[in-house]
């Protein structure tokens, strides 16, 4: 009995799968055919079974359409952005009517005080009202007055609080700032060659955003923002920068360049050689390194160590015959300005410690020296009268000089 019961349910089974694969073919097969068929096709019962087939294997093309505008993502970024304007000195045009200067000699100096109240791209990097911008000789001094206008429109008197000497950054607060958009920062760290990015600065003579969109197309690590050689680098600037490729960067400086997360990946700067300007971004981590250093007011306790050196790598190594692939390389640069410089400062800590040209040196005051750790970052990290070891490589003899900075 449980034998028969099973053979009628195999049966029964057997004849819905038959059943099933008939019913598809006749569907998705047969009834479209017949349909075709000049004899049939008026029929109505073909016209109600064909609306009612199903088409299962359908190729449906979505198209997605990328926004062309890049608004939304500097929106915010974008509120950070100010203009820095050095106001013209007061005190000196009064004390030129006051001592009867001809007209024709204050209008003169009004064109040169205007000519020299050039304003600065900035950006604020904390809601208290702290202002970075970069420029590569002094922008500001204390003895000036600023004011920063901020993306609504509205002016306010700043202060100058320092200039930083490593990385050539200039600081600013608003007197009157009471909760300010600061930028966000990015973590530069995971920066790699390939990332969008968009430049902000802008538009001279008014307060109006420019944007400039790029890529982040290398990583130099052995460029240091000393303007005085292309072939070594000045133990008292900043080594170490981002290259982005887009138009117009002079346009740029100053401000920030950011990710599409609209996070600052670093301030757009510049240095001129020989008459040609070369633009790079200097990273985000630096800049905060450098915000912390103005917030505490210890800007002007950079170090001085006074020499001049290339980075070593693979390639300077085989091509120098070095017996090191990293360090720093004491190495004097051609000539700046058409004058032969020596690789080391006169009466520099360097030249008191003994330092000297060919001089390879391995580490400072423990950490070893590496493209990521290049000689000027190293000792930017210290202050003024630290005494520092210095390992060195010398004629193939190891040596530790100490250095007061």
């Amino acid at each position: 009995m449980l034998k028969k019961g099973f053979s009628f349910a195999f049966i029964i089974l057997g004849v819905l799968v038959l059943g099933g694969i008939g019913g598809v073919f006749f569907s998705s097969y047969a009834v479209p055919y017949l349909s075709s068929v000049p004899s049939l096709a008026g029929s109505n019962l073909l016209k109600q079974l064909n609306d009612r087939v199903t088409i299962i294997n359908k190729t449906e093309q979505v198209v997605i359409r990328e926004d062309d505008s890049i608004e939304k993502i500097v929106s915010q970024p974008a509120t950070a952005v100010v203009d820095i304007v050095r106001l013209p000195d007061a005190e000196k045009k009064e004390e030129k009517i006051a001592t009867k200067v001809s007209a024709k000699t204050i209008a003169n100096a009004e064109t040169s005080q205007t000519a020299q109240s050039t304003s600065m791209t900035g950006v604020l990097l904390t809601n208290d009202g702290m202002v970075v911008t970069y420029s590569e000789q002094p922008f500001a001094d204390e003895s000036a007055k600023y004011a920063i206008i901020l993306f609504d429109g509205t002016s306010h008197d700043a202060n100058f609080i320092g200039r930083d000497s490593l990385t050539n950054l200039d600081f600013f607060r608003l007197n009157d700032s009471s909760d300010t958009a600061a930028i966000s920062f990015a973590n530069s760290d995971d920066a790699r060659i390939g990332k969008k990015l968009i430049a902000i600065g802008n538009a001279p003579a008014a307060y109006q955003n420019r944007l400039a969109l790029g890529t982040l197309g290398n990583i130099d690590h052995t460029f240091n923002l000393s303007s005085s050689s292309k072939t070594v680098a000045s133990s008292e600037k900043w080594e170490g920068v981002f290259e982005m490729d887009f138009g117009t960067p002079g346009d740029f400086v100053g401000g920030p360049a950011v990710d599409f997360n609209g996070e600052m990946l670093g301030v757009i700067g510049s240095v001129s050689f020989n008459n040609t300007m070369r633009t790079f971004v200097i990273p985000a981590n630096t800049v905060h390194d450098s915000l912390k250093k103005a917030i505490a007011g210890t800007l002007s306790d950079r170090p001085v160590l006074g020499v001049y050196y290339r980075s070593v790598t693979d390639t300077l190594a085989l091509s120098e015959g070095l017996p090191r692939s990293v360090g720093a390389l004491i190495a004097a640069p051609s000539a700046v300005g058409g004058k032969a410089v020596a690789a080391i400062l006169a009466d520099s800590p360097a030249s008191r410690a003994g330092l000297q040209a060919g001089d390879i040196i391995e580490s400072v005051g423990g950490t070893d020296i590496d493209l990521e750790h290049p000689l000027s970052q190293l000792v930017g990290n210290y202050t003024k009268g630290s005494q520092v070891d210095f390992h060195i490589l010398r004629n193939g003899e190891e040596k530790t000089v100490t250095v007061g900075l």
